[in-house]
C-alpha cells in the first residue's frame, strides 16, 4: 500500500494541468504547432494556414445553478465562452461541437430550449454546428462545447509573444460578472428563505447579462484587424484578470506593472460592489467569467488604438524579476496575487 496521495486541492486547476500537461509535450506530427498550454491548440491547415480548437465544459452545480440560469442562457453562453477561446488566439471561428449529458428530469422542451441558445449563438458569431454527443447523467446537465476557428499562422497571437515594455490592454470593463453572481446568489437565498418574496434586481441588468449571457469579444479581433494591429500575447479573461496576467507573464517570461486608476470600471458594477461592501479593486482583478480579452501590444502600435472605446491601456510589462504589480490610486506599489476562479 503506503502510496503517497496528492489531493487535486494541493495543485489546483492549473499545476494539475501542468502536471498532466508535461506527459505530451513532445508531438508525434509536425501539423501540431501548439498543443497544451494556450486558449487553443493550433494546428497547420495548409501553406500558410492554421486552425485552433478549443473545448470548454460546463457542469451544473460547479458553473451553473439552474435556479437561476435560463436553459436558453446556458445553450448561449456555452458557446460563447469557446469562442472567445478562438478569439484568444486572434482567430475567427467558423464551427463548433456540442455534447450534452441529461438526466430523466429534463423534458424534450427542456433540451430544445437549451439549442434554442444555441443557435442564436451560432447566428451572432457566424458559426457552423456540425455533430456533437447526447448521453444520459445519473444525476445534473453538463454541456460541453469544442470550438474551432481559422487563422494565417502569422495572425496567431500566443499567450508567449510579449516583450518588456509592451503596452496592456484590456476590452471592455471588469468585474461585473463577478457582482452579477454574487446578486444572484443573494437573491437566491432570499428566495430560499421566504418564496413570497419577489428578487430584487432593478437596475441591476448589465451585471446580471455579464454572468449570464456573456460575449466573446470577436467584435475587438475584427477591430484590431481593421486597424493593422496584431497584439505581441493575447488570452481571455475567464479565471481572473490577475491570473491571466500572471499566465502571460509566466509564458512570455516577464513581468508586469499595472495602474489601479487604469482599470475600466462600469458604474453599476461600482454601485453593486459598494452595496456588496466589495472592493471593486479585488472584483477586478478576481472575479472570472468577464470572456474580455487581454493583450500585449508594441509601443509603435499605440496610437492606432488609443481613441478606440472598447480597449483600455492598464499597464505595461517589465523584466521578469520585477515581478507582476499593482500601482494603487495613492501610488502605493503592491504585488498582485492570482486568487481567481478556483475549481477543485
Amino acid at each position: 500500500m503506503g502510496q503517497n496521495r496528492t489531493e487535486i486541492s494541493e495543485l489546483g486547476e492549473f499545476g494539475l494541468i501542468d502536471r498532466l500537461g508535461r506527459h505530451f509535450k513532445d508531438h508525434k506530427h509536425d501539423s501540431t504547432l501548439k498543443g497544451i498550454g494556450d486558449d487553443a491548440a493550433v494546428i497547420k491547415a495548409g501553406e500558410g494556414k492554421v486552425k485552433v480548437i478549443t473545448t470548454d465544459m460546463l457542469v451544473e452545480g460547479v458553473h451553473f445553478d439552474l435556479s437561476y440560469v435560463p436553459l436558453r442562457h446556458l445553450g448561449y453562453k456555452a458557446v460563447a465562452v469557446n469562442i472567445s477561446d478562438v478569439a484568444a488566439m486572434n482567430a475567427v471561428p467558423e464551427q463548433i461541437t456540442f455534447s450534452i449529458a441529461i438526466s430523466n428530469r429534463f423534458s424534450v422542451e427542456a433540451i430544445e430550449e437549451i439549442y434554442s441558445g444555441i443557435k442564436i449563438a451560432c447566428d451572432n458569431y457566424k458559426v457552423d454546428l456540425i455533430g456533437g454527443d447526447t448521453t444520459s447523467s445519473a444525476s445534473g446537465l453538463i454541456v460541453s462545447v469544442t470550438a474551432i476557428g481559422a487563422a494565417t499562422e502569422n495572425d496567431i497571437a500566443y499567450r508567449s509573444g510579449a516583450n518588456v515594455n509592451d503596452i496592456l490592454c484590456v476590452t471592455g470593463d471588469l468585474g461585473g460578472a463577478y457582482l452579477g453572481l454574487q446578486l444572484l446568489e443573494r437573491e437566491k437565498q432570499v428566495f430560499l428563505a421566504n418564496p413570497d418574496n419577489q428578487p430584487e434586481f432593478e437596475g441591476k441588468d448589465y451585471v446580471l447579462q455579464k454572468q449570464l449571457r456573456p460575449e466573446a469579444r470577436m467584435d475587438v479581433i475584427h477591430s484590431l484587424k481593421e486597424l493593422g494591429v496584431k497584439p505581441t500575447a493575447m488570452i481571455d479573461v475567464s479565471d481572473g484578470l490577475a491570473s491571466e496576467i500572471m499566465h502571460i507573464c509566466k509564458a512570455s517570461d516577464c513581468g508586469a506593472k499595472l495602474y489601479g486608476d487604469k482599470l475600466p470600471l462600469d458604474e453599476v458594477t461600482l454601485s453593486t460592489a459598494e452595496e456588496f461592501n466589495i472592493d471593486p479593486i479585488t472584483c477586478m482583478l478576481n472575479g472570472g467569467e468577464e470572456y474580455e480579452l487581454l493583450f500585449t501590444i508594441k509601443q509603435e502600435d499605440f496610437p492606432k488604438l488609443k481613441n478606440h472605446p472598447d480597449i483600455s491601456f492598464i499597464g505595461h510589462t517589465t523584466p521578469k524579476d520585477a515581478g507582476v504589480n499593482l500601482v494603487t490610486k495613492s501610488g502605493t506599489t503592491v504585488p498582485v496575487k492570482a486568487q481567481g476562479w478556483v475549481h477543485f
